[in-house]
């Protein structure tokens, strides 16, 4: 699954479609951000609304162990690199190449090259260290973040005491990319029937899984035993060794809690000032997840309705209208694109069928913001036959251009996803029994998104990660933030986590869309700020909207 944020540009292990979570680069970068988190982890969780969910008895009691404070002699080299700064190319910003070991078992057998950016902190008061920050997914590019959002969006305070900084993870965008499908692969993919009707419909859509991983498996054989969670949080300590700070003080949201999380878990003695925001929860495995997931997803989705009915211009209903006949007629409509998929004008040819419609409506859940956005596309698709409303919110999530190029998000969203968790299904078989579990938990995507956990069954690499506590004995303060309707990191999640961390503070927003941060709250950026300047976090229980 994907989990990052929309606002900025994204979090849990969803199949390829479903990305974990992430951030919002700026408005709409976040909305974006996010959007793609939900196609390749939506898939990821298994709580439903308002309970937290553990996972299954002995597969995620333990805790995640720290490693060694001493640093091995063979891993020295990368811990004692100096970084060549560069002009970017784009005005106030430099970057520069950090080498990692491909295998930190075996840290002679080769290495990566991770592009790192940064931008120098503006103010003449006393520098307080690097900024690290990452919006999500996985695969979503921190550098993209860095530039077109956290170091132009961010508090100008902090901008001012902190160089901002960014490494894009290893097999994301700039650091050696995980490489699978070609653009025209990729339309193909994305246009798959994710609700399958009927066995040929099934097999269909097992084929395209099969292809994804088999052509992942062909591009980026080395690389994928290699890109998971684990090992991109130990890149980061070789950051900040690198950039000659004692201790790792991080901002990241969706999918980048984990990794957050992770960091603190193995070096909890390195941890400086640590925000996750929009936060996953480890213990749980892959199938929990998605479920957890769905259900986010169902819980906005009945914001929306109930905000779509009180405007004049929604096409599902007017006032008196309950949410679940909101979702009764999306359902219809969903139904009526699968039938017959509807012309997108402006778009080289392309028709919206019902998985794109429904990644387009994903998509608009990441960010209230996205609302009016989302009811202009639905009227269009269903009064006017014009589906391009729909396709561009669908073509955002998945990070696809005019000219049919996608980022390797998706690509990236998998192999990680795939590495670090069991798949949560093995079978088409499996998917069918889960089918009412899943619908019961979003009567509106709850059958899509079960399909979409499928994905994993088939890498082409076994999974190294399981579920796991995250705990970080004597770190320092943490700050954990959570949504009440967040739809990709469910809220329980976030109180889940908080509960493991030794020194986390729960801070809580009460409010719609995907992570707090920067979204408007001035009580949430007021307790953020203050903990990322003067290192005080915000009171246990400490709730704003």
């Amino acid at each position: 699954m994907h989990i990052w944020s929309p606002s900025r540009r994204t979090s849990p292990v969803p199949p390829a479609r479903t990305r974990r979570t992430r951030t919002p680069r700026a408005a709409t970068a976040r909305a974006a951000g996010s959007l793609l988190a939900v196609a390749a982890t939506l898939l990821a969780s298994a709580c439903s609304p308002g309970d937290t969910a553990t996972a299954p008895a002995g597969t995620a009691q333990a805790a995640l162990a720290a490693l060694p404070r001493v640093t091995p002699t063979a891993l020295s080299p990368y811990y004692h690199q100096k970084l060549n700064w560069r002009d970017c190319g784009t005005a106030g910003f430099q970057c520069a190449t950090l080498k990692a070991p491909l295998d930190y078992a075996k840290p002679d057998s080769g290495e990566v090259r991770l592009a790192v950016a940064r931008k120098r902190a503006t103010g003449k008061d006393e520098r307080l260290g690097s900024l690290l920050v990452n919006p999500g997914g996985p695969g979503g590019s921190a550098i993209d973040y860095l530039q077109q959002y956290a170091a132009i969006g961010y508090p100008a305070d902090v901008r001012a005491r902190y160089d901002m900084v960014a490494v894009d993870p290893r097999g994301v965008a700039r650091s050696e990319p995980v490489e699978c499908l070609n653009g025209r692969q990729m339309d193909a993919y994305t246009q798959t029937d994710m609700t399958p009707d009927d066995q040929k419909e099934t097999n269909a859509l097992v084929s395209e899984y099969r292809t994804f991983a088999e052509s992942c498996g062909a591009h980026s054989a080395g690389l994928l035993r290699h890109v998971s969670t684990v090992e991109s949080a130990r890149d980061m300590d070789l950051l900040r060794s690198a950039l000659g700070d004692d201790r790792l003080h991080y901002v990241g949201a969706s999918y980048g809690t984990f990794l957050g999380a992770t960091y603190a878990g193995l070096f909890p003695n390195r941890v400086g000032r640590l925000v996750l925001d929009g936060a996953m929860d480890p213990s749980l495995d892959a199938r929990a997840l998605n479920l957890g997931q769905t259900a986010g997803f169902e819980t906005a989705f009945q914001a929306f309705s109930r905000d779509c009915v009180r405007q004049t211009d929604c096409p599902l209903g007017g006032r008196g209208t309950t949410p679940a006949q909101v979702g009764d007629h999306l359902k219809a409509f969903f139904q009526k694109a699968d039938a017959h998929p509807i012309p997108a004008p402006g778009s080289g040819g392309r028709k919206l069928g019902e998985s794109l419609a429904t990644t387009g409506v994903i998509a608009a859940m990441y960010d209230e913001g996205a609302w009016p956005q989302l009811r202009s596309a639905l009227s269009s698709a269903m009064n006017k036959n014009d589906g391009s409303g729909l396709l561009a919110l669908s073509d955002s999530y998945y990070e696809r251009d005019s000219k049919g190029h996608y980022s390797n998000l998706m690509m990236a969203n998998a192999a990680v996803n795939c590495l670090d968790l069991p798949p949560a299904f093995t079978s088409p078989e499996q998917v069918e029994k889960a089918l009412p579990e899943f619908e019961k938990a979003s009567p509106v995507f709850g059958r899509n998104l079960a399909w979409a956990s499928l994905n994993c069954a088939y890498w082409p690499v076994r999974a190294t990660g399981e579920p796991h506590r995250i705990e970080a004995p004597g770190a320092a303060p943490i700050v954990v933030v959570g949504t009440t309707r967040d739809p990709a990191t469910p809220y329980p999640w976030a109180q889940s986590l908080a509960r493991q961390l030794t020194s986390a503070r729960l801070l809580t927003y009460v409010g719609d869309g995907h992570t707090a941060y920067g979204r408007g709250s001035t009580c949430i950026d007021s307790a953020i700020n203050t903990y990322l300047l003067d290192g005080t976090p915000p009171a246990a229980g400490k709730r704003c909207s």
